[in-house]
């Protein structure tokens, strides 16, 4: 196993690499950088020499040499603006160095978890990440424990009644809410309940009231409570789809095997078989993936949800970010979400090596 280990920790280099690569030279044929914006601002304003000496040099100092943008785009965007203003812009941003030179400059940062500085939010990188953490944890945390607990009691008790109208019932609904986009179902739920245009029972915007510093704890639980009720219903509809089936069809394959015929034959009542014997065994694989599919919620179904109902969390930083081509923030997430990734991902094969020492990752050349 720990050559196992050692094995995952040296594929996370290349393939954290790779990712970076391709996204970092994927964006420089994006029109529209942080220079040609800046320049952009700069050609509709009055004296824009002296708005930017003010102003401009500030807002943006020390900020890293973390992406590129075409040359031509660049002199477009600059027309009209005398050439040693364009020059100053290129060179505060970091674009006057070759691209190789930019990205080389960045990844040496980011080996030493140095993300630098926003272009445009005055602010480092870091602690705008570590700010809205919480937020796009506490989404994905309660929205993947409501799927574990309504897939596992409803797997199961599909698996018992296998085939009967319940079951087809059931499956029927699942597939369903499977088909229904989470921001679709979103914003079914915003006309409805949220003032669309029926009811106004819960709140539109952020995780907290704007009063929530004057709150006892207890009125702050409820109101945290009250504005995560959409958001997470909305994340729940399409997410227990897949865990349900896994469980039936692991709950399934428990029943069949030979020691729960010899529990039965031996006269136990049914339901310690199913939950003194099958149960345990059936869950092991169900509970082992569990920080996947905690990662999977995080990173495939936080971003419009957190755009649709204003929660301001990472998935809404990095939407910012791409909008307003502040590259910082865009590669800096990115770098934190594919290194969460991939270290989330080593620790859930662990766990089911963990659960089931039978797996053996090493012998299957993993």
């Amino acid at each position: 196993m720990r050559a196992y280990i050692l094995r995952r920790l040296m594929l996370m280099v290349p393939t954290l690499l790779g990712i970076m690569v391709i996204n970092f030279f994927v964006i420089q044929a994006a029109p529209g950088g942080p220079v040609e914006q800046m320049m952009s601002q700069l050609k509709g304003r009055g004296d824009v020499t002296a708005r930017f000496t003010s102003g401009g040099e500030n807002a943006s100092a020390g900020a890293p040499s973390t992406a590129g943008v075409e040359q031509g785009s660049m002199s477009r965007g600059g027309r009209g603006l005398p050439p040693e203003l364009v020059e100053r812009i290129r060179k505060q941003y970091g674009f006057d160095k070759p691209i190789g030179e930019r990205f080389l400059q960045m990844m040496r940062s980011y080996l030493v978890f140095d993300l630098g500085e926003s272009f445009f939010r005055n602010a480092r990188v870091t602690d705008l990440v570590i700010s809205k953490l919480p937020v796009s944890i506490s989404l994905g945390l309660w929205t993947t424990l409501l799927v574990y607990l309504i897939s596992i009691p409803l797997g199961v008790a599909k698996a018992v009644r296998d085939g009967s109208r319940f079951d087809i019932t059931t499956s029927s609904i699942v597939i369903v809410g499977n088909a229904i986009p989470g921001f679709l179902f979103a914003l079914l739920l915003v006309v409805l309940f949220a003032g669309g245009s029926f009811w106004k029972i819960f709140p539109l915007r952020g995780i907290v009231s704007d009063d929530w510093r004057s709150l006892s704890w207890g009125a702050l639980i409820v109101d945290y409570a009250w504005h995560m009720v959409l958001p997470v219903a909305a994340m729940v509809i399409g997410g227990f789809a897949t865990l349900t089936m896994l469980t039936k069809n692991s709950f399934l394959e428990e029943i069949g095997k030979q020691y729960v015929l010899t529990a039965r034959a031996k006269g136990l009542a049914e339901r310690r078989v199913l939950y003194g014997h099958v149960f345990r065994n059936a869950m092991l694989i169900v509970i082992a993936g569990f920080p996947a599919a905690f990662v999977g919620v995080l990173f495939t179904g936080s971003l419009l949800i957190e755009v649709i109902f204003s929660l301001d969390g990472v998935g809404l930083l990095g939407f910012e970010a791409a909008i307003g081509r502040d590259y910082p923030v865009m590669f800096g997430t990115l770098w934190t979400f594919g290194l969460l990734g991939l270290v989330v991902g080593l620790i859930g094969d662990l766990m089911y090596v963990l659960v089931d020492p039978r797996i053996d990752f090493e012998a299957r050349g993993g």
